[in-house]
């Protein structure tokens, strides 16, 4: 009999258990069982399967690459089944479904609102759930089915507009100019022009390593012979780059939308210098999504991509 005849729910919930303890004592005891019966469990389902999935050590176990597969494999499940078990609840409750939202700071202050906005007014009783984080942080969630739809920077590995991506599909939504930004009592901030001299005399703020920005960013500074500060501020939030921004020296880089609103907003500056580079923003979600509040959503952020010009 094909080994996942006998795969069980409780089992797919015992392999992740065991992926993040590394202990099967400690996950016998979240799971309400013994350490000689997982043990067994697992050797049973290794020798149907044919292949190792955790590696001994003396400090526990660890998954092997087959077992990280399978592992993934069990979240997307458990997630698909979470977000089921979320949309009957919301119907049961007289409402429209629920869509989940990852949004990186690119995208969280203008266009997932107005989409969100304009969901709202064509679902009235919608759940709809935000989560805002840097892209390094939402792909894996995604990836894993705790998320329907993901905004923001285009990653590097993502394939042209419209494609899918072994099982799920992304589309650019706009392409933004990415300036620098300052508080509005920064000596810099009433200057009508700069130069780079200018901006190295003060500290910065950066996003985390490996996110599409700051991509962007560095490929900017090398291509006008220069690098990152040494000493920089390194986070990602949106809302503690402008706390950090009104009140200190700290020089900030953000999309032209995003500095627009905040600019518009009088929580900002933008300075008058222009960076050489360019950030594409696009929205991820799953090939075999056919759940109307999610393509609804996906409506609304094309619409509101456009309005939000």
């Amino acid at each position: 009999m094909d080994w996942t005849y006998r795969l069980r729910l409780r089992h797919l919930q015992v392999l992740m258990s065991i992926a993040q303890t590394g202990n099967l004592s400690q996950s016998a005891r979240a799971l309400y069982s013994t350490q000689p019966a997982l043990s067994k469990w697992l050797k049973e389902l290794e020798a149907d399967i044919g292949l190792p999935l955790f590696e001994r050590h003396a400090r526990g176990l660890r998954p092997t690459p087959h077992g990280e597969m399978l592992i993934g494999h069990a979240r997307r499940i458990t997630g698909h089944l979470d977000s089921a078990r979320d949309d009957m609840h919301a119907l049961l409750g007289g409402g429209s479904g629920r869509v989940v939202i990852g949004a990186s700071g690119a995208a969280v202050t203008g266009v997932v609102p107005l989409a969100v906005m304009r969901l709202i007014e064509k679902l009235p009783h919608v759940q709809a759930r935000l989560v805002e984080s840097a892209m390094d942080q939402l792909m894996p969630q995604f990836l894993q089915g705790e998320l329907d739809i993901v905004v923001g920077r285009t990653m590097p590995a993502a394939e042209p507009a419209g494609s899918d991506q072994g099982g799920w599909h992304t589309e650019m939504l706009y392409r933004d100019p990415i300036h620098f930004v300052t508080g509005l009592k920064h000596p810099l901030a009433r200057r009508r022009a700069i130069g780079w001299d200018d901006l190295f005399a003060y500290p910065w703020i950066v996003w985390p390593k490996g996110t599409p920005i700051r991509n962007a960013v560095e490929a900017a500074l090398a291509a006008a012979g220069y690098s990152l500060p040494r000493h920089c501020v390194e986070l990602n939030s949106t809302l503690l780059n402008l706390t950090l921004l009104a009140n200190s020296t700290l020089i900030g880089v953000a999309s032209h939308r995003t500095a627009a609103h905040f600019a518009h907003l009088k929580l900002l500056r933008v300075l008058p210098m222009t960076l050489d580079s360019f950030g594409e923003v696009s929205m991820y979600w799953r090939a075999d999504e056919n759940r109307r509040a999610v393509t609804l959503a996906l409506d609304c952020l094309r619409a509101a991509a456009n309005e939000n010009q």
